[in-house]
């Protein structure tokens, strides 16, 4: 729950990243034979949305916009992720009446908030159960480097305005394995947002790439022309910010923490405090409001997203053949455009 160092930025550079290098080195070989390692087969389709750095790229945000693209088609989906933050190891399925941010983890329970929702660290040990279960198809929040379960449909998330940081494998920089060889397990890549670095010049040629957007949902929307306090501990803040301004709220104050960062009652005093003494309404996103202990969450206001495509037809090409040709006919345009996060 650190935060990420400055050179891992975009233009990142300086002595540091050279002298991390050979460890970053053993790190890359390490994730390659790692990936290399051949996985269980599951006989629905497993949707993978992962990314090539470490910490947030919108992952999660995509994950959800599929689990309720499939079931809105009538087929049950259900989303597996190792539930980073909690201590469960699982597989668990997810209860958001029983389960805490502690135990399963923030996005587990954002995931479980819109579908059934395991975690576990062995994907393909989670997955068997989420199939006995009754599970027509999967989705992965993370998962692009785990190997112990075979992906249908590998979807490289990036964030358009991280892109790939300065390009170095961790500790050097932010990848977790050299983009080309990421790109090369994957179907696909989603863009997120204006490619404000240039990533997507890093990819293949051949490797279909899809733009969305962040776009403000209706508790977003709710907020127009009302002053708020905003605060934020995810991947890039600047995202949740932006969403804000874009739905017409008026940004008075800010506070960034770091991702998946535990809130305790002495952060939630500061933070009504200073809402209080700008006369405005404190703020945060749905994956931070879960880890807000519980007697504080009434006083915060809760800014959803969506995500809309570009070329949606270009997206259900992709999903199209993962399901038997009787299936097909669920596959018509869905009625939104987006779904909320």
């Amino acid at each position: 729950m650190l935060r990420a160092p400055g050179f891992w930025l975009p233009g990142g550079g300086g002595l540091t990243p050279l002298l991390l290098s050979p460890v970053s080195a053993i790190y890359a070989r390490a994730t390659a034979r790692r990936v290399s390692r051949p996985g269980w087969a599951a006989p629905v389709p497993v949707i993978c949305c992962g990314n090539v750095t470490a910490g947030g790229a919108g992952k999660t945000t995509v994950a959800l916009d599929l689990l309720a693209r499939l079931s809105r088609r009538g087929i049950a989906t259900h989303a597996l992720l190792r539930g980073y933050g909690g201590s469960a190891k699982g597989p668990l399925r997810v209860d958001p009446a029983r389960h805490e941010c502690r135990t399963v983890g923030d996005e587990a329970l954002l995931l479980a908030s819109v579908a059934p929702t395991w975690v576990g660290a062995d994907r393909a040990a989670t997955a068997r159960l989420a199939i006995e279960d009754g599970a027509g198809a999967l989705v992965l929040d993370d998962g692009l480097q785990n190997p112990t379960l075979q992906k249908t449909l590998a979807l490289l998330v990036i964030d358009g305005t991280f892109g790939f940081g300065n390009g170095r494998v961790i500790p050097a920089g932010p990848l977790r394995e050299p983009v080309s060889a990421a790109a090369a397990r994957a179907h696909a890549a989603v863009l997120i947002g204006e490619d404000e670095t240039g990533a997507q010049h890093l990819l293949p040629p051949t490797l279909p790439l899809l733009r969305a957007r962040l776009v403000p949902g209706p508790g977003a929307a709710a907020l127009a022309r009302r002053p708020v306090f905003a605060f934020a501990g995810i991947g890039n803040p600047r995202k949740f910010f932006d969403t804000l301004s874009e739905a017409g709220a008026i940004v008075v104050g800010r506070q960034t923490f770091a991702d998946h960062y535990p809130y305790d009652d002495d952060d939630m005093r500061h933070i009504l405090a200073e809402a209080e003494r700008l006369a405005a309404l404190p703020v945060t996103t749905r994956k931070d409001i879960v880890r807000v202990p519980a007697r504080f969450r009434d006083e915060i206001a809760v800014a959803d997203v969506g995500l809309a495509w570009e070329e949606e037809d270009a997206l259900e090409a992709l999903l199209a053949p993962l399901f038997p040709p009787h299936q097909a006919e669920i596959f018509s345009p869905p009625d939104t455009a987006h779904c909320t996060a």
